[in-house]
């Protein structure tokens, strides 16, 4: 029976006993069980080093490093910490706090903060940004991210969202609302000619123009479904990304908040999938050259 639901802690373990079980797999994925040594140019068995996290060529004896080019370059944190953390991320509906990563993993604040960043960086690479609307309606809304400062400061951050019914998020941070702003933003999220449904703000009514069929509600007027015509995937979206941040992050710079939703879309596009979410990430690793 093909597997359904989410990996358990219990699993975790079973699968990844061990930072070197960790290593190993990362090489397996990355480089194959060959791999064609750059220095030699033979398609080679690597055999691991002891006390380093490297392998050697079979015929040169040339080093390959596999946690090169990924978010655990550089980093003397454990790999099954990295992978834990991964694991977490994936386990959790809101998002995993720096504290509480601290708390599970045993680390310094500092390190699980950077080990958080490092890992939603890598979910928004994973995740990619395929242009929406190829296939159904998109839904276009912008929303506004925090509050007020100590000092009563209005510093909200303005993100613009585009969901296709049935399929994926994209967001964005922007500057401001006006229609030079989220009309070239939203260009750049959809398939040219996808259809559009928005509120009536004022800042979308040049998207026929551009080549984008659209329909409004009226929200102000107190219209939220007229047949098709709905935001109610995108403002979902958003009561999502909103609960997460509040609940569980309490407060998101604008510096770090593309991070944050990087790692929101990423949950919410494998959403039909949970039990995919892990092993996307674990598997996606940059490959290496492999040997035929």
């Amino acid at each position: 029976m093909a597997k359904t639901k989410p990996m358990t802690v219990r699993q975790f373990f079973q699968m990844f006993p061990t930072d070197d079980d960790c290593l190993d797999h990362l090489m397996r994925t990355r480089f194959g069980d060959r791999h064609v040594c750059e220095k030699c140019g033979k398609s080679a068995h690597y055999y691991r080093i002891k006390a380093r996290k490297a392998y050697q060529c079979e015929y040169c004896a040339n080093h390959l490093y596999p946690c090169v080019g990924t978010p655990f370059e550089k980093s003397r944190t454990p790999l099954q910490y990295w992978y834990f953390a991964m694991y977490l991320f994936c386990a959790s509906r809101n998002g995993v706090a720096a504290k509480e990563l601290q708390r599970q993993l045993g680390v310094t604040y500092k390190c699980a903060w950077r080990m958080g960043h490092e890992i939603r960086k890598y979910m928004g690479k994973v995740d990619g940004d395929a242009p929406l609307g190829g296939f159904g309606i998109v839904e276009a809304d912008e929303t506004f991210i925090g509050g007020y400062d100590e000092r009563g400061h209005d510093d909200k951050v303005i993100v613009l969202g585009a969901i296709e019914r049935g399929g994926e998020v994209q967001t964005e941070v922007v500057k401001n609302r006006r229609a030079g702003t989220l009309i070239p933003e939203l260009k750049q999220m959809l398939v040219p000619g996808a259809r559009v449904v928005t509120d009536d703000f004022v800042s979308y009514h040049d998207l026929p123009g551009e080549g984008f069929p659209h329909a409004t509600v009226n929200h102000s007027a107190g219209e939220y479904v007229r047949g098709p015509v709905h935001t109610n995937n995108i403002e979902a979206f958003w009561s999502v990304l909103k609960r997460g941040i509040n609940g569980t992050y309490i407060h998101v710079s604008e510096k770090h908040l593309p991070k944050y939703l990087s790692e929101f879309e990423f949950r919410f596009n494998l959403r039909k999938s949970p039990h995919a979410l892990f092993d996307a990430l674990i598997l996606a690793f940059p490959r290496g050259h492999q040997a035929p």
